[in-house]
């Protein structure tokens, strides 16, 4: 199985240590993105974010900057260094060796060596301004430009911190990475420059964007309020899509050509068939929010934040026997039949079964 972009408790672990972050700034100035993580001493207990595979590596990120590397399917771990202390969010790898991490303040990590060693190729700051000078650009004396361009020049002047939330590549080169506040930037040369294509989404209220994911050259954008989005040429352009349920959406999986599956708080979850013209609620799971969205097209998993796990069966969600957790903030199947779950007391592994080891 392939994992889903969409993921997270991102917003709910991810408001706490912003706020924690602000508390902690108004006490003693620190430059998150100045400042490389701390070693940590038991890294297995650290708070991590989400995880992805690069080859038969996986690498897991987290908060304060943490980055950890295993090169034994999530048994040891050694912590790489990260040249930011900014909480991280997300994370892909296009090959064994190339792969990008989000996070907040903006930050965009790239690596070319399989996680070894990181460059910082975005911040808040620069994120900002690409957004204004878009906006800039795009200001035609229309009510809804002139608004962008406001818009715009607030997230100028609140400063760096943009929490970016999730990301996809679709090559060594081409990448979109999403975020609050309507953020979603999209690169053409891997990560060195970045260009704001806000103005494409038809999101007015500049609601926050959880998760992406794509199909091909179709590309969907999850958000809060029930904000689904659809770009059939690659993120050109976008249309809105009519949803029956308006609370926010964590994570989306894509079904082959034409199916999708997106769920989010207290285990709301649809399906459709048809890119998301028609859609049917999925019922079986307790009212905790999903946090990530795994399979193909034989089978979609989702997983909510007590780390259950419910297979898509026609208009159910069936529950696999797993055993209790801590509350999770991301999962990621191995390659060894097993599942590397993200708690808020370190990684765990899990067999398939759910069984315990």
């Amino acid at each position: 199985m392939t994992q889903s972009r969409g993921r997270i408790l991102r917003w709910a672990f991810g408001a706490a240590t912003w706020a924690a972050c602000h508390a902690a700034m108004a006490l003693a100035p620190i430059d998150v993105l100045q400042q490389p993580a701390e070693r940590v001493s038991e890294l297995q207990r650290g708070v991590y974010l989400a995880a992805a595979r690069a080859g038969e590596r996986v690498v897991a990120v987290g908060e304060r900057g943490l980055i950890a590397l295993s090169d034994d399917d999530g048994g040891l771990w050694r912590q790489v260094v990260s040249p930011v202390s900014a909480t991280l969010t997300g994370v892909q790898f296009v090959s064994a060796k190339v792969g990008w991490v989000v996070g907040h303040w903006g930050v965009v990590l790239g690596t070319r060596d399989g996680g070894e060693t990181w460059t910082l190729l975005l911040d808040g700051r620069r994120a900002a301004q690409a957004t204004l000078d878009a906006a800039k650009a795009a200001t035609d004396g229309s009510a809804a430009s002139q608004k962008a361009l406001v818009d715009a020049q607030r997230l100028i002047a609140d400063g760096p911190d943009k929490p970016l939330l999730d990301l996809h590549f679709v090559d060594e080169q081409v990448g979109f990475v999403v975020g609050a506040y309507n953020l979603i930037l999209r690169t053409e040369d891997g990560g060195r420059h970045w260009e704001s294509i806000a103005g494409r989404l038809d999101n007015p209220k500049g609601l926050h964007l959880y998760a992406i994911a794509a199909e091909g050259a179709t590309l969907y954008i999850a958000g809060e309020q029930g904000l689904l989005l659809r770009s059939d040429d690659d993120g050109a352009h976008f249309q809105r899509l009519a949803l029956p349920y308006a609370g926010s959406l964590f994570t989306l999986r894509p079904l082959g050509r034409e199916g999708l599956v997106v769920a989010g708080l207290r285990g709301n979850a649809l399906v459709s068939e048809d890119r998301g013209l028609r859609w049917r609620a999925l019922t079986g799971a307790p009212p905790l929010s999903f946090i990530a969205a795994f399979g193909d097209t034989d089978e979609v998993q989702l997983v909510n934040q007590a780390g259950q796990r419910f297979a898509v069966r026609g208009d159910r969600l069936v529950r696999l026997e797993t055993p209790p957790l801590p509350p999770v903030s991301g999962a990621l199947p191995l390659s060894s039949h097993q599942w590397l779950m993200l708690t808020v007391q370190g990684m765990v592994r899990r067999p398939e079964s759910g069984a315990r080891p």
